[in-house]
């Protein structure tokens, strides 16, 4: 199998360098054009549509997976326009591309495109009200590739983290040795998901083929708040000799933790759908998080 991955040095990206290998070769691309990995790299800026379908004849994958997004979801408030090229435009011209030459796309998508009023986790069929630009962006990129006509799999996902990349979990390790205490939001709730875990299911999905085209939900199991998940990788971190000592961590709520964006009060996906179709058990997210220390190598 030869596979196109797009965004390779994201911490989604990192971690398919890896699951991907197993299945053949793997193309990756950077806006750069460069990766510490070994695998073939090409330069591909997103910014640029033009330069989209050209790559992708030239490789001729058997099949894309797109790694690649714009994720500063407070900066997006003030870059609309390059947030909407980047996780809008540029999937649709992916999407086009691929539709035309009968390739396959995978992407990932987001919790943020829910509102967060639901009572319970929610399902791919349920209504979308992103509260911010950033989530708006990664909608409207989930509806251009579904009006392409290209065989797609859209996994949403969430709380995405691991020891590589720019993430909560790598946050809380460099504040947690630096100071005593940390205030932590404990009115969000969520499903903390490690890269690898990703990384490893779309190897999974590509290695059998899409089931059926559409939005699919992609997170580890069971829920719990930032600060819950602040607790937890200090457990972790303390008994794995990362650091030395566990600072408290005291909660507080969402209004004494003002951002640019809104974030969504409860965002717990439901991925029934998505076990059932690929025969998938997806861990607790407690036990992705051990596994995650312990592997260290999303």
């Amino acid at each position: 199998m030869k596979l196109l991955l797009v965004g390779a040095n994201g911490q989604v990206g990192h971690a398919l360098t890896r699951s991907l290998a197993p299945l053949g070769e793997v193309v990756a691309t950077t806006r750069g054009g460069t990766l510490e990995v070994s695998a073939r790299c090409e330069a591909l800026d997103l910014g640029d549509a033009d330069a989209i379908a050209p790559l992708v004849e030239r490789v001729q994958p058997d099949a894309v997976v797109n790694a690649a997004a714009y994720t500063a979801v407070d900066r997006a408030e003030d870059e609309a326009e390059l947030a909407m090229r980047i996780n809008a435009r540029a999937p649709e011209r992916l999407a086009q591309t691929c539709a035309s030459l009968d390739i396959p796309l995978l992407h990932y998508s987001t919790d943020y495109v829910f509102d967060g009023t639901s009572t319970r986790p929610y399902r791919e069929d349920d209504a979308t009200a992103p509260l911010g630009v950033y989530g708006q962006s990664k909608l409207a990129g989930e509806q251009a590739i579904a009006a392409s006509g290209a065989r797609h799999l859209i996994l949403r996902t969430a709380w995405v983290y691991g020891l590589y990349g720019q993430n909560f979990l790598r946050t809380m390790l460099r504040l947690g040795a630096e100071r005593d205490a940390l205030r932590v939001v404990a009115d969000q709730h969520g499903c903390p998901t490690p890269a690898w875990l990703i990384a490893d299911v779309t190897a999974t999905i590509l290695r059998r083929g899409i089931v059926e085209s559409g939005v699919r939900h992609l997170v580890a199991a069971g829920e719990t708040t930032w600060h819950g998940f602040a607790e937890a990788i200090f457990d972790e971190a303390v008994s794995s000799g990362r650091i030395a000592r566990r600072p408290v961590v005291h909660p507080i709520a969402t209004a004494d933790y003002p951002t640019r964006a809104a974030r969504p009060a409860y965002s717990v996906l439901a991925t029934d759908r998505l076990r059932s179709e690929y025969g998938l058990e997806l861990p607790h997210w407690r036990a992705a998080l051990r596994e995650t220390f312990a592997a260290e190598t999303d």
